[in-house]
């Protein structure tokens, strides 16, 4: 597990010496649907914006928005996988959670109480050709019998100006639901997990 997270690290470390160029500059989209982006393209985007989001994140505070660069990354690249509004998405798990979490592991086992994974977005505007940094999503797992209706996931998110999103539990835990099997949990498609070939 060590060597893989090194490896996903040194590969976002590589993503994150974003340009230096305003975000505003060069997110340009020039497809007509955000599935047409290639991989380059879709490291391009999240070079150009890396920083806006994890300062955005961090301004008001929350701790997991200031700290969640610092965890372990789950996969070699940022990916649209189709869920969170079709958004590019890049997930962290923290210390509690990494272990487990990147074993991908499909079936049987309950994520550790303290386990935490954010997940970073990118909005995607076909019409306005433009990227701009979405929201911090996170879920944390509680105690034991804390929160029965979500199997005591609790479903937070911080705005891209790093102030705190009102969010429906039932809103995230409906779609969540389809991931019974793996503690309630998606994964990153397989192309990008880490120790697969690329």
């Amino acid at each position: 597990m060590k060597l893989h997270t090194s490896l996903a690290a040194a590969a976002l470390g590589l993503a994150l010496t974003a340009t230096t160029a305003l975000a505003e500059d060069c997110a340009v989209i020039t497809v007509e649907d955000q599935f047409d982006l290639e991989a380059d393209e879709i490291v391009a985007l999240y070079n150009c914006l890396a920083d806006k989001l994890a300062e955005g994140y961090g301004k008001a505070g929350d701790e997991v928005g200031a700290n969640y660069r610092s965890w372990a990354p789950t996969s070699t690249r940022p990916a649209i996988q189709g869920a969170h509004g079709n958004r590019i998405l890049n997930t962290f798990a923290n210390d509690i959670a990494a272990e487990q979490y990147l074993k991908y592991q499909e079936e049987d086992f309950t994520m550790p109480v303290g386990s935490v994974l954010a997940k970073e977005s990118i909005t995607i505007s076909i019409k306005k050709k433009t990227a701009r940094p979405g929201p911090l999503l996170m879920m944390t797992k509680m105690e034991v019998g804390s929160i029965p209706e979500t199997n005591d996931w609790l479903y937070t998110g911080v705005q891209p100006n790093g102030k705190t999103m009102k969010v429906k539990q039932s809103f995230c835990h409906d779609c969540h639901e389809a991931y019974e099997d793996s503690d309630f949990l998606a994964y990153p498609m397989e192309e990008v997990r880490l120790g697969q070939d690329q």
